[in-house]
Formats: C-alpha cells, structure tokens, sequence
C-alpha cells in the first residue's frame, strides 16, 4: 500500500498520532549499546517560519469535550516521544545501566504512534508508518556510531538518508491529508524537529549540558506545535467523530 493509496476511516478518536522523529537517542537501541562520552553542540534554530504553526502555550479555549480530549492526547503521546527520547539520550551518553529499560519505553512509543492511525487511516497505513519509524532508528545508529568511530564519509551517508527518510514520513503524511498537512508544512515539522534533536544530542554527548536543557527547551515548545498541527488536522477531517 502506498501512501497515495490510504484511505480514512470513520471510527472514535485514538489516542494520538504521527511521526516522529527521528530517534537519536534509541541510536544504540539495536544492540543494547552502552554507552558514549560526554556531550555536545549548539542550539539549532528552529524553522518556525517555515512552518506556519502558531507557538501554542496553552490549550485553545473554547473547545469542546471530545476535541479538548484528542487535542491533549496528542500532546501526551508527542511529549512522551521528545521526554523519552531526551532521556535515552541522557542514559546513553552516561553509560548508565538504565539505557535499556529507557530505550524499551522509546520503542513503545514509536509502537503507540503507528498505532494510533489505524482508527482514522486503516492498519496498512499504521504498519507503513511503523515501518517508517525503525528506518529512522536503525539509520540512527549508524549515524551515532560513525560520529564515534570519526568516519566522516559514513557520518554523511547516514546523515542525508537520516534526512530523506523524514521526508518520507512528512511525505505520508501529507498524502493521507493534503489539505490540513500540505507537503511543505510538514517536511519543515519534521527537518525542524530532526535538527533540533541533533543538536540537543551532540550537546549532551560533549557535555555541553547547560545548552542540552536548553534544546530540550525548543524541543518540547516545537513538538506542542506539531502535536496540535496534527491533532487540529484529525478533528477538521473526521468532524463526525468529535461531536460538540
């Protein structure tokens, strides 16, 4: 089944949906790595403009139960997403024992998030994003780990197909939805959240801590924004489900 091909289902609200991003941390998931040094890098920016999402801080007011309801459990699953990954992250670039259960919960995670289309999208489309999804992990080891071993050439291979594949998940997306998710939009979410989680991994890999939190900061600010992109795009095409 090809993205072009999904087709929606009416059903009752799920809890949650959409990508990810790009997992830097569950790197080492594969193998139970161990782990790294110490940390680094710099705030990346982020492409706000890009995507033209308003910065929300709170939820919107005026919505009604149901609505209120999906909108926070798409919160919960993408704060769940950048939580678990800052701490795999963190445990990773420790060595700490705690790497595996942390890298457990991250897989879950990306489960839940393929999961949670199928309602709305049939179980084909949830596999396929699924599927999507470990491409990110396993290329993401491979870029963690030619960024170790200081092999320049590898580190870029990884690199740009790191970056293709969320445009392949920004891609699906947008053609389950063009209208509420246009192409543009959503390959800016994605490299945005893809940069962002770079650096807040670097940061913490050279010990750059002060600047890893603030990362996080712009990550989790920037995750709200996708979550309520998504959730706001579900509730406008599946109107039936969200009775006032």
């Amino acid at each position: 089944m090809t993205t072009a091909d999904i087709s929606r289902k009416r059903v009752v609200p799920a809890a949650v949906v959409a990508v990810v991003a790009l997992i830097v941390a569950v790197v080492a998931m594969t193998a139970g790595e161990q782990s790294a040094n110490a940390d680094s890098h710099r705030h990346s920016a982020t492409d706000s403009a890009a995507m033209s999402m308003s910065r929300p801080s709170q939820p919107p007011r005026g919505l009604q139960p149901a609505k209120l309801a999906f909108h926070d459990q798409m919160r919960k699953l993408w704060e769940d997403h950048v939580t678990w990954t800052r701490l795999a992250i963190v445990t990773f670039a420790d060595g700490s024992p705690g790497f595996g259960a942390t890298a457990a919960r991250l897989l879950q995670n990306q489960t839940d998030i393929g999961d949670a289309i199928k309602p709305f999208y049939g179980d084909a489309a949830g596999n396929q994003l699924t599927a999507l999804l470990h491409d990110h992990i396993t290329i993401a080891v491979e870029l963690l780990q030619a960024a170790k071993a200081g092999d320049t050439a590898a580190l870029q291979d990884a690199s740009d197909r790191w970056y293709a594949n969320a445009n392949d998940i920004a891609d699906f997306l947008a053609a389950a939805d063009p209208v509420h998710w246009p192409q543009a939009t959503m390959r800016a979410a994605m490299k945005t959240h893809l940069d962002q989680t770079l650096a807040e991994a670097q940061d913490e890999l050279a010990g750059n801590y002060a600047a890893s939190v603030a990362d996080y900061e712009e990550i989790h600010h920037h995750i709200l924004e996708m979550a309520d992109l998504l959730s706001n795009g579900i509730m406008r095409a599946f109107p039936q489900d969200f009775p006032n």
